[in-house]
């Protein structure tokens, strides 16, 4: 006879009601493990759909997702001369906001070179870019169709293909359009601003033909080390591998988020095991008297403990279920990319075992000072 069974059949509302409770605790835990999950893929994802094997930036910086860079455009044919080098091109990134539909859409803007290293990875539906000018391949969150027209500064961009996934750090999704557009776009002032600047016969002409990065890939079995080292004896340039790329994104760019993803992480599972551990002593508090006659009737002590403590696993395991199945039926809903991976909710199970352990304390050290006279007493 299993007496925790028993007990939560006895009090089966209260349980369900319970567990409910703490699903939606789980639920929360497991959106921020995948809220943070989704934030690192998405942040690498830019990096790494490029396939490059070295990232020339600006001296000084750390490259373009953690700080501002420009490099003259003209450096993409300076590194694709270089030794080992066998194809490379310009790239820009920058965040625009457009209206579609009535409603304001932040993209993030990728320039890139057809045909040469910095397009989309895989396009989902549509085409790739086939035109020099106003074409635009858009990820699918930007809720853009084929075929849909969107104005970016002062031209109207048609939108050719789509692709799944692909958004910056910050979960602004993506769009791919010609390295042309991109500078015309980023360099592009409203009317009267311009007017001013002619006005004052400021150069903007000169400074349009700049880009973010340069991207290499490079031959297999090439000194990628070496390769880097050149690029860095030009004064004016720096250079990071796709591994040192990474790294800064990591620790940089979104460091801040895991640290603070981590702190809330930390503060729910505190909540989670002062919430179970005050109702496994409500529930133990409530059935003393039941458990003094269980003594009285020779019951060991370990019978008592193994009540508790199962009625506690069991609290947290059907709490974890419950919240793993609706983070996993609402996850798609979420305004960023959630990303749960089996490990995770592996290690959550393991930890809410250990915190349901250590809540049942309470309740056992209450169960063991019972005194089996309670149960003739009244």
């Amino acid at each position: 006879m299993n007496l925790a069974w028993r007990d939560v059949r006895h009090n089966l509302f209260r349980f369900v009601l319970t567990c409910l409770g703490l699903s939606l605790l789980m639920a929360v835990v497991l959106a921020m493990i995948g809220i943070y999950n989704g934030l690192v893929a998405d942040a690498l994802n830019i990096a790494r759909a490029p396939k490059a094997d070295l990232w020339v930036v600006e001296a000084g910086t750390s490259g373009p997702f953690a700080e501002a860079s420009k490099i003259p455009a003209g450096t993409r044919d300076a590194v694709a001369r270089l030794h080992g080098v066998v194809e490379a091109g310009s790239i820009t990134y920058q965040t625009v906001e457009a209206s579609h539909a009535g409603r304001a859409l932040r993209l993030y803007v990728i320039g890139h070179e057809p045909g040469r290293p910095g397009g989309p990875r895989a396009i989902a539906e549509g085409r790739a870019i086939g035109r020099s000018h106003f074409e635009i391949v858009a990820d699918r969150k930007t809720g853009l169709r084929l075929g849909d027209r969107i104005r970016l500064g002062r031209n109207d961009f048609t939108v050719v293909g789509l692709v799944e996934d692909v958004m910056n750090s910050g979960g602004d999704p993506a769009a791919f359009i010609t390295l042309a557009d991109a500078q015309v776009l980023q360099s592009q002032l409203a009317p009267p601003a311009q007017r001013v600047q002619e006005a004052r016969g400021a150069g903007l002409l000169q400074s349009a033909d700049t880009v973010a990065a340069v991207i290499a890939r490079l031959e297999p079995g090439a000194n990628l080390a070496g390769v880097a080292h050149t690029v860095r004896q030009w004064k004016h340039l720096g250079a990071l591998t796709q591994a040192e790329q990474e790294a800064v994104l990591l620790g940089s760019v979104v460091d801040r988020a895991k640290r603070q993803i981590g702190l809330f992480l930390a503060i729910l599972l505190t909540v989670s095991a002062v919430v179970i551990a005050l109702i496994i002593y409500t529930m133990t508090m409530e059935k003393l008297k039941q458990i003094a006659t269980l003594k009285l009737i020779g019951a060991s002590d370990r019978t008592i403990v193994g009540l508790i403590v199962q009625q506690s696993l069991a609290l947290g395991l059907v709490g974890w279920s419950f919240g793993l199945m609706l983070i996993l039926l609402v996850k798609d809903y979420f305004p960023r990319r959630v990303v749960l991976e089996p490990f995770n909710a592996a290690v959550l199970a393991g930890i809410i075992v250990v915190v349901c352990i250590a809540a049942s304390g309470l309740g056992v050290r209450a169960a063991l000072k019972v005194d089996p006279a309670t149960a003739i007493g009244g």
